[in-house]
């Protein structure tokens, strides 16, 4: 009997699990990639939609004609410079122009992302995130059919990019919470680090296919990605699976803590007991775990207990409940990683929307050119990403890894800034380095930070906060998304430098916003245990 080859030995080395569990990770991958992937093209589109003619080595003398002719029979001023960009944007004030597209796309994934997640965690994940998808797919494409039935208002692209940006809040809190039901905190922050790669992937990807057309038929820049969007989303509805238990997989749990109220050994048993001889005061046996009185614990000491804790009931058995806003807020480190990504989000999503542009105005290379260089700063943000995830995991120090990197962040961007333009080997290693330091904290909180205060021991289990948290972080982040690049397009006729200026004074916003708990990681001591202080009560 011959033997097995090598590749199906190494597959069946993996349990029924582990294959259930990698493939919802690779397909949560491919989702939020596309995601992103949808949103890159503008960037690329931008210095197609306002070009300097004068200056286009390939003009077509034809194409030069009909554009004077037609100038001349609507009797309108011809100009040499700006003959062959799109209306409405070949106006001088282009570049505000321009920043109202990010704002309007920014402004209502914003808003829509707040209640993006409590809507999410009352419907199925499967079903939410199809809709997104295929609705993000249409909106996408019609952005480019704009280009082929010469549509030239502004309202109608003002208007898609808002549908755009609200259909797009299905996305984050879906795929967050669809991993943070697969996957237990051990090693969360090196597996989201990989996994949050989605992002940067999308960028390259998205800047690759809208660079191949952008300088020839820039309505494809956009059709091609809202095809796949819409075909990701069909595969969603097909293989999308939001639970182990649906597939009778074994639900990873998350680590436990050395000591806990009543003492972690045993804590199966303890719960079977509860659940069995007890009368149900609570809807989870776990919270019974914790709260209920054992052990000569009274009820007075169980009392003073239970207020660490945010106690969410439900009227539908053992199913829990919907966490609420507010109850969400008061969970430890929400509020402060929240204000610290939306400083941190305003400097990304700057570089996502205008690094093409400023490439191509600032250093003079062409469209395609702009675009294909803008993708370096996602190969950094991919290390950056990778990076932090591996150090916090390492240290168990979240907020610290972001602040070190927030730290240098800043003075990077000071020297790509001052140094100017020394050729093309010193502007791809700044590049890089720059995503690395500017994605990796951004990374970080929105995938294992997110995940672990959505999944915080002050929730008892339950699940469904998961949505939620997710959702509090990433709108508050949005904001700055859509705050920066506003600012940009406001502030760049001013000067590039002063662009740098004022990502360098968030980046600074976001370190300081996170000191408390850096101070709390670095230097509290460990508090006294829960026995002991039962004891002492």
């Amino acid at each position: 009997m011959a033997s097995l080859p090598l590749g199906i030995r190494f597959l069946a080395s993996f349990t029924r699990d582990q294959c259930y569990r990698t493939f919802m990770l690779i397909l949560t991958f491919l989702l939020y990639t596309a995601y992103h992937l949808s949103r890159k093209p503008i960037s690329i589109v931008k210095s197609a939609l306002h070009m300097n003619c004068s200056l286009t080595n390939e003009i077509e003398l034809y194409s030069y004609k009909e554009h004077l002719i037609q100038a001349k029979l609507l009797g309108k001023p011809f100009s040499n410079d700006t003959w062959c960009s799109w209306e409405p944007f070949d106006k001088s004030n282009y570049k505000q122009l321009l920043g109202a597209l990010d704002y309007s796309f920014l402004c209502a994934y914003a808003i829509g992302m707040y209640f993006s997640g409590i809507i999410g965690e009352r419907l199925s994940i499967r079903l939410y995130l199809t809709f997104g998808m295929l609705s993000s797919g249409l909106f996408t494409a019609l952005f480019g059919l704009g280009y082929f039935y010469r549509i030239h208002s502004l309202r109608y692209y003002i208007f898609i990019q808002v549908i755009n940006g609200l259909v797009q809040t299905t996305g984050w809190p879906s795929v967050v919470t669809c991993v943070g039901n697969w996957f237990g905190k051990g090693r969360r922050g090196l597996i989201m680090g990989i996994w949050n790669s989605h992002t940067s992937v999308g960028n390259i990807l998205g800047s690759l296919i809208a660079g191949y057309w952008v300088s020839s038929c820039w309505g494809m820049s956009f059709v091609v990605p809202g095809l796949i969007v819409a075909l990701m989303g069909v595969v969603c509805f097909l293989f999308l699976i939001e639970h182990p238990q649906d597939v009778k997989c074994t639900p990873r749990r998350a680590r436990k803590p050395s000591k806990g109220l009543n003492g972690w050994d045993g804590f199966k048993e303890k719960c079977q007991l509860y659940k069995s001889s007890r009368s149900d005061s609570f809807t989870d046996p776990e919270q019974e775990c914790f709260l209920k009185d054992s052990d000569g614990i009274s009820a007075k000491s169980n009392h003073l207990l239970t207020s660490h804790f945010v106690v969410v009931s439900s009227e539908r058995g053992n199913a829990p409940a919907a966490i609420s806003f507010f109850a969400a807020l008061r969970i430890p480190g929400v509020v402060e990683f929240s204000l610290c990504l939306l400083f941190a989000k305003l400097v990304s999503y700057t570089f996502l929307f205008w690094l093409p542009m400023y490439l191509a105005n600032k250093e003079h290379f062409d469209a395609k050119k702009a675009g294909d260089l803008s993708t370096l700063f996602d190969v950094g943000g991919i290390i950056g990403g990778i990076l932090a995830g591996v150090i916090s995991d390492h240290t168990k120090k979240r907020a610290t890894t972001c602040g070190v990197m927030l730290l240098l962040a800043a003075p990077t961007l000071y020297v790509f800034s001052a140094i100017g333009y020394l050729g093309l080997k010193a502007t791809i290693v700044m590049l890089i380095g720059c995503g690395a330091l500017v994605n990796g904290p951004y990374a970080l909180i929105t995938t294992a930070v997110s995940a672990d205060l959505g999944t915080h021991k002050s929730l008892m289990g339950n699940s469904k906060a998961l949505s939620t948290v997710t959702a509090i972080i990433d709108g508050t982040g949005s904001i700055g998304a859509a705050l920066g690049p506003l600012l940009a397009g406001l502030i760049s006729p001013t000067g590039w430098d002063n662009v740098f200026y004022m990502l360098m004074v968030a980046d600074a916003f976001a370190f300081l916003l996170l000191i408390r708990l850096i101070l709390r990681e670095l230097h509290i001591k460990e508090p006294k245990t829960d026995q002991t202080e039962l004891k002492e009560h």
